[in-house]
This record gives structure tokens, C-alpha cells and sequence, in this order.
């Protein structure tokens, strides 16, 4: 059997066990070394697996995964987001469709300081509940703008998900978190904008709330002030060298502990709570990262990355149309998948296709996420609506008729990155 059959045949074994809902991780590992061991031998399989789960656990790369989720888990447990939804939801409240809006700004501003995607959604959906009923908002729509919200948390740094991609891609993260500022920034805006059109058209979505005076308005704004400035000292000291990586997690870990603490929110239960959060989603992505690395060497030893960088460099296609079929395959897997499971099964087939074509990695990494998110509110996965319906106990074919609008909004800022990559590589460029 050639070597290019034994990846297919490995990569058909592997979509199959993912399929039956095994744990990503361990289905990543189990076929690499299956499948190095085929081709080279298994006493070489038993080598590499012991070697790479030793390195990836002892990497010091990887120190900053844990040490970001530990700063959103204590934001998560502190309850900062009901400081910063509040602050949303005083400036934008008694538009048609403001509270929808502020559950949109609240869970940007909320990402800036939780890379998970998951805890966003989960933390904006008790958030905005009271509200919801209160204004009698429809159901499916709220629950809905609060998966998409939630969605922020994969791009806008710092996200876990882009941390993950730069190791495993050797990026430099910092430029990285930049890059994910601005277009976090642009899929914030068409998010309310697809709100407003969604209301315009179907005003019962999303009635008028409650005027908040001016001395209101600055008085909430007060409360986010912290996260504020928080975001801006770590993204400011990566922007300019300051930091690095790991040394920004520390400090914002230490950071938000410190503000939690000044003003009482900390119990000692909850931040037992949150170290056991971060040693839970830390153990799952350190092993999702070492069963990427194995299957890697697996593809690696069948050539099948190279042989297909050779096949479609052969056909002669223009580089858009091969860009188009990878985002396809991304868009397409995203639906049936985990976010950071996909991106690491993916990254070692297409990620020397898009440097020989000559795509910025940054951008791309940018272009990737943006598809995670596509991935976390589509079914059948769509493992934001999960959470949210979890906490709000609205019919997932509620919410996942509201994601519409969302959807599109996502391709709408997808295609403008495509067509305007400076809008992920503006501020990358500036950096030292």
C-alpha cells in the first residue's frame, strides 16, 4: 500500500471515531501512532508518541494557555460581565433592539479579558436573562444574540483558540492577538447592525427599553473600567514588546485577581471554582495539542501534505479558487466538529499549501478563527446554542432559526477580510 493510501485510509479512521463522538484528543493520538507505527515501526510509534506528549506538556509555549484561561475563569467566577453588561446595556437599552445590541457589546467587551467561548456564552445568557423576560424580548432571538456574542471570544484577544493556532504554527502570538482586535472590532459592528435590520424588519423581536439619564449612562461606565484598562495594558505591552505571551497571561491573571479582591468579589470558593475550571480546560487543549502533534507526524511520514501542495499546484488553478475549496472544507467541518479540534486536525494538511501559495499566516489564522466561529452557532454542532439553551431552556430549533442573521453577518466579514486583508494586518504591521 503506497503511503498516500495509508493517510487517506488514516484520516477516513479518524473522521469515523470522531463521528462516534470520541474525544478529539485521544482520537488524534490513538491513529497517529496507529498509523506511524504502520509506516515506520512500532517501536518507533511508541518512541515519538512518549516524546511528544512529554515535550508538549514541558513546552513552555504552552505555559500561556493556562495562564490566560485562569484571567477568564476569575473574570468568569468575580462576576465582571454584569458590570460590563450593564454599561452596554445603559448606552444602548432604549434603542428597538438594544438590549440585543448591548448583549452584542457586553460580550465583546467581555471577551477582551475570557478566551472561551463557551464561558462567554454561559456568563451572557444568566446575565441578560432578567432583562430578557422583562422587556419581553422573543426568546429564540435573545438566546440566539447571545451565542453569536459568545462567538467573540474565539477572535478577540486574548483567544485561546488563536494562542493554539500560533504554537502550533509557529506564529508570534502577540502579532496574532493584534490581528484579531480589528476584525473583532468590524464583526461587533455587523453583529448590531444585523440586530437592527432583524428588528426593522420584525419589530416584536426586540421592543424598546428603558430610558437610562446621562448620570446613569457614566456611572456604569465606570464599571468596566477596570477590564478597560486591563485589555489595554496587556495588548499595549505585547504591541510594543513590553511582554511576552506568557508573561502578558501572568499578568492579567494577576491582574483581574487583584481587582476581584479590591472590590470583594472573590469568595474562596470561587476561586477554588476557577482553578479547577483552568486545570480542566487546560489538561483538554494540552491534549488536543499533543494529539495534533501526532497525528502531524503521521501526515508528515505519508507525504500527504506535500503530495497535495504538488497535485493542486499541477492543476494550475488560481490561488482563489484553492483558498475558496480550503475554506469550504473549514466551513463545511466546523459544522460537524469542534472549533479547536478542526483547526488542528486541518492546520498540518493545508497550512504548507497556503505558505506556498504565499498567504500571510497571520491572516489566515484570522480567516480560520473566523470560520471557528461559523462553526460554534451552526448545527448539528453549534456548541455555543448548546450552552446557551442549557441556561435559558429555549428550543434549539429556536434559537437556530434567530442564528440567521448572525450567519450572514459572519460571511459578510469573512469576505471583507478576504478582499481587505489589512484589516487583520494593519496592526500587526505597526508592532515592533
Amino acid at each position: 500500500m503506497s503511503l498516500s493510501a495509508t493517510g487517506i485510509i488514516g484520516m477516513i479512521i479518524l473522521l469515523i471515531l470522531l463521528f462516534s463522538r470520541m474525544p478529539v484528543g485521544f482520537v488524534m493520538a490513538f491513529v497517529g501512532f496507529l498509523g506511524f507505527g504502520y509506516v515506520i515501526s512500532f517501536g518507533a510509534g511508541m518512541t515519538m508518541i512518549s516524546k511528544d506528549v512529554i515535550t508538549s506538556f514541558a513546552s513552555y509555549d504552552l505555559s500561556v494557555i493556562p495562564l490566560f484561561v485562569l484571567m477568564g475563569q476569575l473574570a468568569f467566577e468575580g462576576g465582571l460581565a454584569t458590570r460590563v453588561y450593564a454599561a452596554a446595556y445603559n448606552i444602548l437599552g432604549k434603542r428597538r433592539g438594544g438590549l440585543a445590541m448591548a448583549t452584542i457589546g457586553a460580550s465583546a467587551l467581555f471577551a477582551a479579558i475570557c478566551g472561551s467561548t463557551t464561558a462567554s456564552a454561559a456568563t451572557m445568557a444568566t446575565v441578560s436573562q432578567p432583562s430578557v423576560k422583562r422587556f419581553k424580548y422573543d426568546r429564540g432571538f435573545a438566546a440566539a444574540t447571545v451565542a453569536a456574542g459568545g462567538s467573540l471570544g474565539i477572535l478577540i484577544p486574548p483567544s485561546i483558540v488563536l494562542i493554539v493556532y500560533g504554537i502550533i504554527t509557529e506564529t508570534d502570538i502577540g502579532r496574532l492577538f493584534a490581528a484579531g482586535i480589528l476584525p473583532g472590532v468590524l464583526l461587533s459592528i455587523l453583529f448590531i447592525s444585523s440586530i437592527a435590520v432583524a428588528v426593522k424588519i420584525k419589530p416584536a423581536l426586540g421592543p424598546i427599553g428603558m430610558e437610562t439619564s446621562l448620570r446613569e449612562k457614566m456611572l456604569s461606565l465606570l464599571g468596566v473600567i477596570d477590564p478597560l484598562i486591563l485589555f489595554l495594558v496587556l495588548m499595549g505591552g505585547l504591541f510594543f514588546g513590553f511582554f511576552t505571551p506568557t508573561e502578558a497571561g501572568a499578568s492579567g491573571a494577576f491582574g483581574v485577581l487583584i481587582v476581584l479582591l479590591f472590590r470583594k468579589r472573590l469568595s474562596w470558593q470561587k476561586f477554588l471554582n476557577a482553578l479547577y475550571a483552568t486545570m480542566r480546560i487546560s489538561c483538554m487543549v494540552f491534549i488536543i495539542v499533543a494529539g495534533a502533534i501526532i497525528f502531524g507526524h503521521f501526515l508528515a511520514v505519508t507525504r500527504i501534505p506535500f503530495d497535495l501542495a504538488e497535485w493542486i499546484e499541477g492543476l494550475n488553478l488560481p490561488h482563489s479558487i484553492t483558498l475558496a475549496f480550503i475554506l469550504f472544507v473549514y466551513v463545511v467541518g466546523g459544522c460537524f466538529m469542534d472549533s479547536l479540534g478542526m483547526i488542528l486536525l486541518t492546520i498540518p494538511i493545508f497550512f504548507p499549501l497556503i505558505i506556498a501559495m504565499g498567504y500571510d499566516p497571520i491572516w489566515f489564522g484570522v480567516i480560520v478563527i473566523l470560520i471557528a466561529e461559523i462553526g460554534v452557532i451552526t448545527p448539528p454542532v453549534g456548541i455555543n446554542v448548546y450552552v446557551v439553551q442549557g441556561v435559558t431552556k429555549v428550543p434549539l430549533e429556536e434559537i437556530f432559526r434567530h442564528i440567521i442573521p448572525f450567519f450572514l453577518a459572519l460571511i459578510v466579514c469573512m469576505i471583507l477580510m478576504i478582499v481587505f486583508p489589512k484589516i487583520a494586518l494593519f496592526l500587526p504591521g505597526l508592532m515592533r
